[in-house]
């Protein structure tokens, strides 16, 4: 397949029956008032993050899901999206309908809206995801606020990607957090590593008392391998909040995971260290 009678004027055209932001050289945007702006980007990379076996569809709501879930770990709302794409010689006009498919469908879960991006190509496909949110000022959950005698939880079980066939961004629980929890931070590269970084961000240690797996999973999978996109928070035992136990908080070495009486390798998925 060709993508001999792609035009991006053509893409453009689809696009701005269901984005109507789209148009200028910029989309205009009003900012919200009372509120932090969060903006975070995440890369889709044929042959790191998708192969060709999996549909356009996934690649594109699996594509948005990934940026979307940063802004659920800051317990805020996504308000605007932009998504890059460089075409892969293999793609057509059909493929890329479908790749828009799931990008829409995404966005209409998260009730936010496309505002433009950009488009190129490439030797294999690559998309990059910006998202645009907000969050109550001064009302933003941050990595380093967890604190000794912290209770620990994870919003779902974990496995990494073997066995999370479907990302489905904690945007419900992110923001019933706000003003609960200490620390929050999603979980896309595996317990471990992520869990490392909550750590170091506040100082403190984490004692794991059990890890929920998804059917199948081990706990070697939901340490390292990643991709379950859930949230890893933190809050004070006095505080009720959703999710499910998995550890404490305590004082000792900035960053250091104990599980079972010792300490466990912090590895993950680094995308530095995986070229």
């Amino acid at each position: 397949m060709t993508p001999r009678f792609v035009t991006e004027n053509a893409i453009v055209r689809k696009l701005r029956r269901r984005a109507p932001l789209i148009g200028d050289d910029c989309a205009v945007i009003p900012t919200p008032r009372n509120v932090d702006l969060l903006f975070t980007t995440d890369f889709s990379i044929e042959g790191v993050h998708f192969t060709r076996e999996s549909t356009a569809e996934q690649i594109g709501y699996r594509a948005v899901a990934r940026s979307i879930s940063d802004i659920a770990a800051m317990g805020g709302t996504p308000l605007y999206c932009l998504v890059s794409i460089a075409l892969a010689p293999w793609t057509d006009q059909s493929w890329i309908d479908r790749l828009y498919r799931g990008i829409h469908k995404m966005l209409r879960k998260a009730k936010a809206s496309l505002a433009g991006g950009d488009l190129s190509h490439a030797d294999q496909l690559v998309c990059d995801v910006m998202v645009c949110g907000a969050v109550a000022k001064g009302q933003a959950l941050l990595r380093s606020g967890a604190r000794r005698g912290d209770i620990l939880y994870v919003s779902g079980p974990l496995g990494g990607w073997r066995h999370k066939h479907v990302v489905d961004p904690r945007l419900d629980a992110g923001r019933k957090l706000v003003g609960k929890a200490t620390a929050c931070m999603d979980i896309s590269d595996g317990l471990a590593l992520d869990l490392h970084r909550l750590c170091k961000a506040s100082g403190v240690t984490a004692t794991l008392e059990s890890i929920p797996l998804l059917k199948g999973a081990t706990i070697e999978q939901a340490l390292h391998d990643g991709e379950d996109y859930e949230l890893l928070y933190t809050a004070p035992p006095r505080i009720r909040v959703p999710g499910i136990r998995i550890g404490t908080i305590v004082q000792g070495l900035p960053g250091a995971i104990i599980l079972q009486g010792k300490r466990i390798s912090t590895r993950g998925y680094d995308h530095i260290q995986m070229r």
